[in-house]
């Protein structure tokens, strides 16, 4: 028996990172998985490789008609929906002061609004006792130089995730977030100039645990999340980041 059996779970940004190992993760414990995401090739494939379980869709999660289009597709194969975790979402680094307009506002339309067209679109059509899980940050709880839109973005993401949670109670909808902190995917190092091992190097620098965090290691916590383990728990966020925000260490 598996943790999803028989629940219908969408997740977004799936392609890669942490929704493809969120998407394994739920497949393996039994759940049909929507597969959504803008990398139709890579997407496919890990469709594909999943199984007849599996369907893949694309996505732009700042598209409203997109949304809608991916909902009634699922609802058509699958009958149902029970779940969504929204995870897709985009890094950008700059000093706060010199963050062009069109930077800031592309990371908020895809963290931001991507978020909340999912809340908006698939809540109607979830079974009563579904969830959702929202992808922030650490950055959600505390500040971070160099990254103001996403941390602003990831902000908005806990007060859509209480709010949710608060309007979808009476259908028993469960709503929380998951707050990552530095988690070794593409995100990490979006222009791709920092070597792996510099990386490693900083991170064991400013990480109590002295690593990166593993995409399996939130694909756990989402899955968590979406499972009855979690069945009294809504409206929160669930930091998880090897110890960061816990405090300053002077050792």
């Amino acid at each position: 028996m598996g943790k999803l059996d028989g629940r219908v779970v969408m997740v977004t940004g799936a392609a890669r990172g942490q929704g493809e190992q969120e998407a394994r993760l739920f497949a393996a414990e039994g759940a049909d998985v929507v597969l959504t995401d803008v990398l139709d090739d890579r997407g496919e494939a890990l469709a594909k490789e999943l199984g007849a379980r599996v369907r893949y869709l694309h996505l732009d999660v700042r598209r409203e008609a997109e949304w809608q289009h991916v909902v009634e597709e699922a609802r058509e194969t699958y009958g149902r929906l029970d779940g969504l975790v929204n995870n897709a979402g985009i890094l950008r680094f700059h000093h706060l002061v010199d963050t062009p307009l069109a930077e800031f506002m592309e990371v908020v339309e895809v963290n931001q609004v991507g978020c909340f067209l999912g809340l908006k679109t698939v809540a109607p059509a979830l079974a009563d006792g579904g969830t959702i899980v929202n992808t922030a940050s650490c950055t959600a709880l505390t500040g971070m130089a160099a990254v103001g839109a996403y941390a602003a973005a990831k902000h908005a993401i806990l007060g859509l995730t209480r709010v949710a949670a608060l309007e979808l109670a009476p259908r028993r909808i469960r709503v929380n977030a998951v707050c990552p902190g530095a988690v070794d995917t593409a995100m990490a190092d979006p222009g791709g100039a920092a070597a792996p091992e510099e990386l490693e190097r900083l991170y064991r620098r400013l990480v109590p645990l002295g690593r990166m965090g593993r995409a399996e290691e939130v694909a756990r916590l989402a899955l968590f999340l979406t499972s009855d383990d979690s069945s009294y728990i809504t409206g929160q966020p669930f930091v998880i980041d090897g110890g960061w925000l816990a405090g300053v260490s002077v050792g």
